[in-house]
């Protein structure tokens, strides 16, 4: 393994394409909370522009509004700007300086393999997805991790061959320049299994998403359309609440003295769906209740947002700068003394 470890250094980032929504916040903020709060790892979260520009590139009008209420929805979940640095990628230039060197060292047949470039590319048919920056954003994320070499990039199960790329990517460079990389470690992540209001993944592509930022009629006309389970047709049918996706979001949102007796009712129809969904809109409101109100804040401070992800970016850019220095000059491409 190339580089010095920084074994307390974490990385990890996100696209501004829209709200986030409670797959997000379950399947990563709480992951990114935990190491923040964990005493040990000094943790770097980026909003990832670039990357959303390898798919969204034809309407960026709402880009720096993302960017922004993304920010806020960090804040409002617990993301501390005093214990981890929030920056956008694009302010850090030095991300595509990076870039550019490892993409010429990238064969592009490593690209072509990568699974979620294939499913990408079958799924989203309403986009043009033949651009460059598509097929090659697997190096840019690797110039986003390995440019503050950090020692672990928490990811689901889906996203263990980016970070195996990286590592490749990382022992490439090393053998050809010298030991400047260490290869990142996977922090799997236990990502609970939270679908969308039609049982389908939780996405805002397919419009099924509940987002962080819904309450009162809102969040309840959301939870009053989500699927249950498919063969409790009638009030009087017994249901299997192991299927069923309302009862998951109990499973998180309610106590367990309830969540159980919920169950049994369930199964011997003693309870129906629309009053189960009314309990978990109840439970999921109170749940996010102080998540709601530090996003008020927020949304009433805009200078401050702006002022904690100005400072991130000094933060980020300092450890970049560092980096780069070295790369240039293993690179050979350094000429301060000519």
């Amino acid at each position: 393994m190339g580089g010095v470890l920084n074994k307390y250094r974490i990385l990890s980032g996100m696209r501004p394409t829209g709200n986030l929504h409670l797959g997000n916040l379950h399947g990563a903020l709480h992951n990114w909370i935990d190491l923040q709060n964990d005493g040990r790892y000094e943790c770097f979260y980026f909003v990832a522009d670039w990357h959303a520009l390898t798919s969204d590139y034809s309407d960026t009008s709402q880009m720096a509004n993302y960017a922004h209420d993304m920010v806020i929805d960090w804040l409002s979940t617990g993301l501390d700007p005093e214990k981890s640095t929030l920056f956008i990628q694009s302010s850090v230039k030095e991300h595509a300086e990076l870039f550019v060197l490892l993409s010429m060292i990238t064969p592009v047949a490593w690209l072509e393999r990568n699974p979620t470039y294939k499913e990408m590319t079958n799924e989203l048919t309403n986009k043009d997805l033949s651009n460059m920056g598509f097929l090659a954003y697997p190096v840019l994320q690797a110039a986003d991790i390995i440019m503050y070499k950090a020692y672990g990039v928490p990811v689901g199960v889906d996203q263990l061959p980016h970070v195996e790329l990286t590592r490749e990517i990382a022992r490439r460079f090393n053998y050809l320049y010298g030991e400047i990389f260490p290869e990142p470690k996977t922090l799997l992540t236990n990502v609970p299994k939270l679908l969308g209001t039609d049982g389908r993944k939780m996405s805002k592509s397919y419009d099924n998403a509940i987002y962080i930022s819904d309450r009162g009629d809102r969040l309840l006309e959301k939870i009053k359309t989500m699927f249950t389970d498919p063969q409790r047709q009638r009030r009087k049918d017994p249901g299997r609440p192991e299927i069923c996706n309302v009862f998951a979001f109990h499973n998180i949102y309610t106590d367990s003295e309830k969540t159980q007796e919920i169950d049994v009712e369930c199964r011997r129809a003693g309870i129906g769906c629309t009053d189960c969904k009314k309990m978990l809109a109840l439970h999921i409101a109170e749940g996010m209740r102080p998540i709601h109100e530090r996003r008020d804040y927020y949304l009433q401070h805009p200078g401050e947002v702006k002022t904690i992800i100005a400072e991130g970016n000094i933060r980020a850019r300092k450890v970049a700068q560092e980096t780069m220095a070295e790369v240039r000059s293993a690179v050979k491409i350094n000429y301060d003394g000519l």
